[in-house]
């Protein structure tokens, strides 16, 4: 029968990554002095980033976050996040202004079975692919609606007003990098 794990290191997580098929850096976060593990899936980067320590095990937590941060240009609605947070498990959105952030948190508090971490993985790779779709499908029922808005006359403006101008009065449809 397999050991049951009961704690990570970054070097366990980048074998567990690497044998995924995925490509993994390890980079040091100059402002906390951290160590943590970079990677991509579906054309997005993710750090891998270490929680609780073990006590009396400087190298060793029982829990790692993954999470990728997107760049948001423009008002973003947390109807949308608010909708991809009640329609599915595991990965959240968080949205705070300019940035959109997806996490994924794994725990082997308690002892897990050494094909749990490689499910994790798999369950956050399909979570990004999952938002990547949901985003670009999203996005532009927003600049749709954004622009409806905008085409129709504002109370108070005057029917003649330029239809650019009309627009940038509705305010911009956000765009994520």
């Amino acid at each position: 029968m397999s050991e049951i794990i009961t704690k990570l290191t970054l070097e366990d997580l980048r074998d567990s990554f690497q044998n995924g098929g995925y490509r993994v850096e390890t980079l040091t976060d100059p402002v906390a002095n951290t160590t943590y593990l970079r990677s991509a899936t579906a054309g997005l980067g993710f750090e891998i980033r270490p929680g609780n320590q073990l006590v009396g095990e400087e190298q060793s937590f029982v829990d790692v976050m993954l999470v990728t941060t997107l760049q948001v240009q423009g008002e973003l609605p947390l109807d949308l996040v608010n909708r991809w947070n009640t329609t599915r498990r595991f990965g959240r959105l968080q949205f705070s202004q300019p940035f959109l952030m997806f996490c994924l948190d794994v725990s082997v508090a308690g002892g897990v079975a050494p094909n749990f971490v490689r499910a994790q993985i798999e369950v956050w790779d399909r979570l990004v692919q999952e938002l990547i779709a949901y985003l670009r499908e999203e996005l532009p029922k927003l600049a749709a609606r954004s622009g409806a808005a905008a085409a129709a006359p504002q109370p108070g403006a005057s029917a003649q007003q330029p239809a650019h101008e009309r627009t940038a009065e509705a305010g911009a449809v956000p765009t994520i990098q």
